[in-house]
């Protein structure tokens, strides 16, 4: 089955950009839906973004128009780039992965997670 390792987080000013990295091995990401979550400390977890073997995007409506999700077949990488930062992005950002969309987190693939803080 597919492993997924996060890296790219990090401290950002309010207004700054980051690009998550999502670097899949072990099958092909093209074969999954894949998505990123995130997580605030007594908050439920949230879809943020995700794409499907199609190529079709979605997007949580607190990050439409500033996040963009995006795959790189030839790397086996998902990407999540992250514009224009607000202090309520500040999360813990996970990848997943399903065969089927829409992706059920506790039972997808995931990795380990990247923290996000927005000062």
């Amino acid at each position: 089955h597919v492993q997924l390792v996060e890296s790219g987080g990090g401290s950002v000013q309010v207004g700054g950009s980051l690009r998550l990295s999502c670097v899949a091995s072990g099958d092909t990401i093209g074969r999954y839906c894949m998505g990123w979550f995130r997580q605030i400390p007594d908050k439920e977890r949230e879809g943020v973004a995700g794409i499907e073997s199609d190529g079709s995007t979605s997007y949580a409506d607190s990050v439409k128009g500033r996040f963009t999700v995006s795959q790189d077949s030839a790397k086996n990488t998902l990407y999540l780039k992250m514009n224009n930062l607000e202090p309520e992005d500040t999360a813990m950002y996970t990848c997943a992965a399903e065969h089927v969309c829409p992706i059920i987190f506790e039972t997808a693939h995931r990795g380990q997670g990247t923290q996000v803080t927005v000062s």
